[in-house]
């Protein structure tokens, strides 16, 4: 849902801003998920489309009651097909070739990270929104940065007046989930106050064009909860930007005496776009009570470690 408050920003330039609209065509929409297996699925959840101009990156921009305004189209898809009409606000455009970009946030099917947040790309009519991003959100007063949205893209031409919306929408973000228990899944120690997760090397913005990573590395952070019964502490999956190269994943269990276990190692492989990965770690003896349209998305292409947890001094 976080692609709802994108800015628009408006900017002077020399197209025409009143057109006759007796001459204005707001397409229908059909729209599914590309699995990893060559299947796919309908589309539900959030979607904005940007008409840029035939073969470009150039925003051509949206009309609204009429006139050009930069205020892109924004649906609730449900099943691939419009949903909820009263508050969609559908592309209305000329007849003509455009090249839609399509960014989307699907309904989550499992638990995900509930604070996630993101830096908006801005919308100017005739900007080129090759030179756009989207960006991770920095913490406050500190160098770490908050988990994304599960966010999916496509591009796709659209001849406008004979075309409706379609495309094959690709998840352009990793997930991760953790999981630390007791190697002899045992209760775990009453000992630990709070458990946090960095993950190093993530590229800090998504092309807005392209989809792409790009931008300086970053870290991001997010706590574990710890299950009702105690066994384990666990994330909903957090969604991350790709990473750039293989990430370390790094561990800090603060103790309530005030002290701070800290734990690091680097993951076997990179975090890439729609691979989803479970990390599952198995505390040793340390924390003893005395040491205290068409549219299309992919499914995950999951992927499973294990780490054990050595002595931590």
């Amino acid at each position: 849902m976080g692609l709802a408050a994108l800015i628009a920003s408006c900017s002077d330039d020399d197209r025409n801003n009143d057109t006759d609209n007796q001459h204005l065509v707001s397409p229908s929409m059909a729209v599914s998920i590309s699995n990893t297996d060559g299947r796919q699925s309908p589309f539900t959840g959030i979607l904005t489309i940007m008409p840029c101009d035939a073969n470009s990156s150039i925003y051509y921009g949206n009309y609204v009651k009429g006139k050009l305004s930069p205020f892109y189209g924004y649906y609730r898809v449900k099943d691939g097909s419009f949903h909820d009409n009263s508050i969609n606000r559908e592309i209305s455009l000329p007849i003509g070739t455009y090249n839609m970009i399509y960014w989307g946030t699907p309904q989550y099917q499992t638990p995900i990270y509930a604070h996630p947040a993101i830096k908006e790309a801005a919308h100017s009519i005739g900007a080129d929104i090759s030179k756009q991003s989207l960006g991770l959100f920095r913490i406050s007063a500190d160098t770490i940065y908050y988990p994304v949205f599960d966010l999916v893209y496509a591009t796709q031409p659209v001849n406008i007046g004979s075309e409706s919306l379609s495309g094959s929408l690709k998840r352009v973000v990793a997930g991760i989930k953790v999981v630390l228990k007791d190697k002899d899944n045992a209760v775990l120690s009453s000992s630990i106050d709070s458990v946090s997760v960095r993950i190093t090397n993530i590229y800090s913005e998504l092309n807005y064009y392209t989809g792409k990573p790009q931008g300086t590395p970053r870290t991001i952070a997010f706590p574990l909860i710890r299950s009702n019964d105690g066994t384990q502490m666990s994330n909903s999956t957090v969604m991350l930007f790709p990473s750039a190269g293989k990430p370390e994943f790094q561990l800090a269990i603060i103790l309530k005496n005030g002290n701070v276990k800290s734990f690091r190692q680097a993951l076997s492989s990179p975090l890439d776009a729609n691979a989803k990965l479970t990390l599952t770690l198995s505390l040793g003896d340390i924390f003893s009570e005395e040491s205290s349209g068409d549219f299309t998305i992919d499914d995950w292409n999951e992927k499973n470690e294990n780490i054990d947890i050595p002595i931590i001094e």
